[in-house]
This record gives structure tokens, C-alpha cells and sequence, in this order.
């Protein structure tokens, strides 16, 4: 399993309204692609407002390549991004998942 980490910021009055597109765009648009595994959304605050981590989990890097183009370092950015006056990393990091052990937290 691959893990894919991408990265933005934005200012706080738009922190939840980006959440919410992030996950119609980045989470289910990603999920019509095959090999995709999941995905989870994190945030926090930072100085510069808002600071949040999309990771999506992928089979292999062909599934990656199906959704993102060849150069699966390159970020996949969307449209309506600078309506929340978003600062995007334009490049991902991958990781090689070796541990995957989840707990139920009831």
C-alpha cells in the first residue's frame, strides 16, 4: 500500500468550507479511481491560519498514475482552489505503508 500526503493552508474563515470541497474533489472524485484505498483529511491551526493534510491510500503507483498523470510527484490541484485563498503545495510525498493497524476506538 502506498500513501500519498499532499498539503495546503488557508486562511481560518475559510478552514471549514475547504474541508468540505477538499472532500468532494480530493476524497470522492479521487475514490472513482481504481486502486484507491481511502483517504483521511487532518487539520490544525498554524501562524498562518489554517493548515491541512489530505493523505489518500493507493494499491500500487499505477493506480496513482490513473488519477494524478505520470509524474505522480505533481500535485493534482482543482479549480475552485483560490476561492478559499489557498497557499497548495504543488508537490506530494509517497510513502511505502508498512504498518497498517487500526483500533477501534468506541
Amino acid at each position: 500500500m502506498i500513501a500519498r500526503e499532499w498539503k495546503a493552508k488557508c486562511p481560518k474563515i475559510h478552514e471549514e468550507g475547504f474541508i468540505a470541497y477538499l472532500y468532494e474533489t480530493g476524497v470522492k472524485d479521487t475514490a472513482k479511481t481504481d486502486g484507491f484505498l481511502g483517504a483521511q483529511i487532518f487539520n490544525r491551526d498554524s501562524s498562518e491560519g489554517a493548515e491541512i493534510t489530505l493523505i489518500t491510500y493507493w494499491t500500487d503507483v499505477e493506480s496513482i498514475k490513473a488519477f494524478s498523470g505520470e509524474d505522480i510527484g505533481v500535485a493534482k490541484l482543482y479549480p475552485e482552489d483560490d476561492k478559499y485563498e489557498l497557499q497548495p503545495d504543488h508537490y506530494v510525498t509517497h510513502y511505502n505503508v508498512r504498518e497498517n493497524t487500526w483500533v477501534n476506538a468506541d
